[in-house]
């Protein structure tokens, strides 16, 4: 009697101990699709405008050799011809920060990598005015083979120093990423090199990356192994804090953004590029390890082999009143979102 009674309690707590939570699967459709651009698009970059959400800009790179340029579009994906900037050399990743010290006043600013001329740029915004007296050299002390920049992120720290982080399209196997600290001076943006760090499996290249200002580190994917997690604060250490997204996805590991909830909640979203899909894991991570970063859910979009996303959970208009998110698209465009049909519902 007494193994008969037990046996069943055995075999109930078992099975609940396997059973795991199966992962959110969705479709989503964009709500609005730019114009096209001219070569290859590549990266957006939201800009929030404060004074004026339904204003807010998308900032688009686009990869031609010598005609490549930074396009511009409005909340319906209409191109804004007045500022939209040309003939640039292989313009690849843009991403956008807020408040950069310029001589007693603070000025919101994008940045991005210009490859063909081994540089970074870094334009007013909204005006889309350069203000980098030309561009600042990037890599510097390393053959010319290792300076091809790609993906960059901007971060702000607690004292509201502004930096970029600068991926490449080859390095080394360590110190694959280099940190600047950008500074205003003499009527331009100059870039003071603070360290490089992050590792480098050696087996394509590290494009994507992005910056979690509020938490403080920065991710960037390894294509064809994971997603590596670093402190962005220097004084912290180079020690790599986390590799996910190791396993699942078809073949490179693209784009990154962050979905920034409240109390730092919220979500990491990956490219599964070939696959055109979008990996959502946990912003936070555990309870008892907050490097611990599990997968949430999988969106199927319409996008065709997306190399860059961005997204904002604020409001910005009645179509997208609960947040923006934009993905790019091979076919020369960039696709907008709706953020709650990406993100799961609480």
């Amino acid at each position: 009697m007494r193994t008969l009674l037990f046996l069943p309690v055995i075999l109930v707590f078992n099975t609940c101990q396997q059973t795991k939570s199966p992962v959110l699967e969705s479709v989503a459709f964009p709500v609005f699709t730019t114009d096209t651009t001219p070569n290859d698009t590549d990266d957006p970059a939201i800009w929030y405008n404060r004074a004026n959400p339904g204003e807010s800009l998308i900032f688009g790179t686009d990869k031609g050799d010598s005609t490549g340029g930074i396009f511009v579009f409005n909340l319906e994906g209409k191109l804004i011809d007045s500022l939209c900037i040309t003939n640039l050399s292989r313009p690849n990743n843009i991403d956008i920060e807020y408040g950069l010290k310029l001589n007693g006043t603070e000025k919101d600013i994008a940045a991005f990598t210009e490859r063909g001329k081994k540089m970074i740029r870094i334009i007013s915004v909204p005006e889309c005015k350069f203000i980098d007296n030309g561009g600042i050299p990037v890599f510097e002390g390393d053959v010319d083979s290792l300076r091809q920049p790609m993906g960059i992120a901007l971060y702000k720290d607690k004292r509201n120093n502004i930096f970029a982080f600068v991926t490449r399209k080859t390095g080394p196997i360590t110190g694959y990423v280099h940190q600047y600290k950008l500074i205003y001076k003499d009527s331009a943006v100059i870039a003071e090199f603070i360290r490089k760090f992050g590792e480098y499996s050696g087996k394509k290249e590290i494009e994507a990356i992005a910056v979690d200002d509020e938490l403080g580190y920065v991710y960037y994917s390894d294509e064809g192994v994971g997603i590596r997690k670093y402190y962005a604060d220097a004084l912290k250490g180079d020690g790599q804090l986390a590799l996910f997204a190791t396993s699942g996805i078809t073949q490179d590991h693209e784009g990154i953004s962050i979905y920034k909830g409240e109390n730092g909640s919220g979500y990491l979203i990956l490219s599964d590029q070939q696959a055109n899909k979008f990996h959502l894991f946990n912003r936070k991570g555990s309870l008892l390890n907050p490097h611990k970063h599990t997968l949430q859910k999988v969106v199927k979009v319409q996008t065709n082999e997306s190399d860059g996303s961005d997204i904002i959970a604020l409001p910005l208009n009645a179509t997208f009143a609960k947040g923006l998110f934009v993905a790019m698209s091979a076919n020369k465009t960039f696709q907008y979102y709706k953020a709650e049909d990406i993100i799961p519902a609480e």
